[in-house]
């Protein structure tokens, strides 16, 4: 499918490039009338691709859509189990093929989707991983490489935990969608929905420092991209990618920090400092505040923690707390006055 700009596939054509008309004219749909991004569209063609892959070897075809039944669908879903596929990839691939019959169904093709009941599978309960201040700041701070490839490293990282933005939102901004003067940076997430990212005082700063410095990395036409690689180009997710861990390499932070890793550490600060969850969710371009919830659960966590540290009447503080002195009795009063939680409590029974 020439209009998403997918890559080659290993047979050397497209994914989607073998489907049948009527997912083409899907794949259209969810392009031009839904805004969904080409990387989006592929990922939904090569679900096709592989589901009109598994029907073919049952003597089946994606075109004779009216004939596939919950079985098929069923089927589908445990030849994935048994490749081992993650059970988040799983329910996704569901998700295209229900998004297909629905499509079907709007254009009254189909009367009834064979999927309709249908459950996703269990998910694994997963929280997204966040760096503390402590590290976050320390990433901020690392030695960058000298030259503008270093001022745009850490402008980038500056964005990226400074305003929440995902890896692809930051790849996709023009020098034009900056206003590092009025304390904002217009951003196009998912679906391709604007909306207006704040700037931290230190974002700023290293924005303007790489702007300053970017004419050095244009060569010919870039488009006006923002963020370039070292040949001109805009700047690619792995290049990307390696910028982030080579950040945290330098700061001692540790291993297997992604872009990602800096706005899941941004939600999770802004709410331990007491941002409301609508801000956030705003801020951070979700358009489900459940999807935002998730930080409530990783800030809840860190508390707990401390609570089980700290609380003399928690287990684990109970666990290990110093022992009564050898030789005295444990029914024994000590003779030091009681202060603290625990003592108020103690004089009050």
């Amino acid at each position: 499918m020439s209009s998403t700009g997918a890559p080659s596939s290993p047979g050397g054509s497209e994914p989607g490039a073998a489907l049948p008309e009527v997912c083409l004219g899907f794949l259209a749909f969810l392009e031009v009338e839904k805004g969904y991004s080409p990387a989006t569209v592929r990922a939904y063609a090569a679900d096709l691709d592989q589901f009109a892959a598994f029907l073919a070897r049952k003597g089946k075809d994606l075109a004779a859509f009216e004939a596939i039944a919950r079985e098929d669908a069923t089927g589908f879903l445990a030849e994935l189990h048994r490749q081992r596929l993650k059970k988040s990839s799983m329910a996704r691939k569901l998700s295209t093929l229900r998004s297909l019959f629905r499509y079907l169904i709007r254009h009254r093709m189909l009367a009834q989707s064979p999927l309709a009941g249908l459950r996703n599978p269990k998910q694994e309960s997963r929280q997204p991983r966040a760096l503390n201040v402590d590290q976050a700041t320390a990433l901020m701070d690392a030695p960058a490489r000298p030259g503008p490839e270093g001022i745009r490293d850490l402008a980038l990282a500056e964005l990226l935990y400074g305003s929440g933005l995902r890896i692809s939102e930051a790849l996709s901004l023009g020098v034009d969608d900056v206003r590092a003067d009025r304390g904002f940076v217009r951003v196009r997430g998912k679906g391709n929905k604007e909306r207006l990212a704040p700037l931290s005082e230190a974002a700023k700063l290293r924005l303007r420092e790489y702007l300053d410095e970017r004419q050095q990395l244009v060569r010919g036409e870039d488009g006006q991209t923002l963020f370039l690689g070292l040949r001109g180009g805009p700047l690619s997710r792995r290049e990307a990618q390696r910028i982030v861990a080579r950040l945290a390499d330098q700061a001692g932070v540790g291993q297997n920090v992604h872009p990602h890793t800096l706005r899941h550490s941004f939600a999770s600060h802004l709410l331990q400092a007491g941002a409301d969850l609508r801000s956030v969710q705003e801020m951070l371009g979700h358009s489900r505040l459940s999807t935002t919830e998730r930080y409530t659960h990783l800030d809840l966590r860190r508390i707990m923690e401390v609570y089980d540290k700290a609380h003399p009447y928690s287990d684990k503080a109970a666990e290990t707390a110093p022992q009564p002195d050898a030789g005295k009795r444990a029914d024994e009063p000590d003779e030091t006055p009681a202060s603290g939680l625990g003592g108020s409590r103690s004089k009050g029974r």
